[in-house]
């Protein structure tokens, strides 16, 4: 792996890792900002508030998994629950008519995300054998 792919693989995962631990640190504490991950927010798009407990635990559960080395599936995993979950935010936001600020975070996760999978290094990888 190249020199400049390992530091876009970790610059793109921290970055999204912190983002991921930052919105489950205000869901699972209930925090009232305005932001994304808010009771205010998902109230507005019309989800029940007992999700964000749910959704902060899956973000902290998913950032071990990215961070930890080895385990490949449970990577891909991970992977797939945070895109999963970043394009449903980003449907959901489309969805109600919010403005292009509303809509941006959902679009730097999935970028972050997308980035982050692409740029993953070998043993973070799952390789078939034929």
């Amino acid at each position: 792996m190249k020199k400049r792919d390992k530091i876009i693989y970790w610059i793109a995962t921290i970055w999204l890792c912190l983002g991921m631990v930052s919105t489950a640190i205000i869901q699972l504490f209930r925090i009232r900002a305005g932001g994304p991950g808010t009771e205010k927010n998902l109230i507005h798009l019309g989800f029940p508030t007992y999700m964000l407990t749910l959704l902060g635990i899956w973000k902290i559960l998913g950032v071990i998994a990215l961070l930890i080395p080895k385990f490949p599936l449970l990577k891909e995993w991970a992977y797939a629950g945070i895109f999963f979950t970043v394009t449903g935010a980003l449907y959901a936001h489309i969805a109600s008519g919010d403005t292009f600020t509303f809509i941006f975070p959902s679009l730097l996760y999935l970028l972050l995300i997308s980035v982050s999978w692409y740029f993953r290094p070998l043993d973070r990888k799952i390789i078939f054998k034929q």
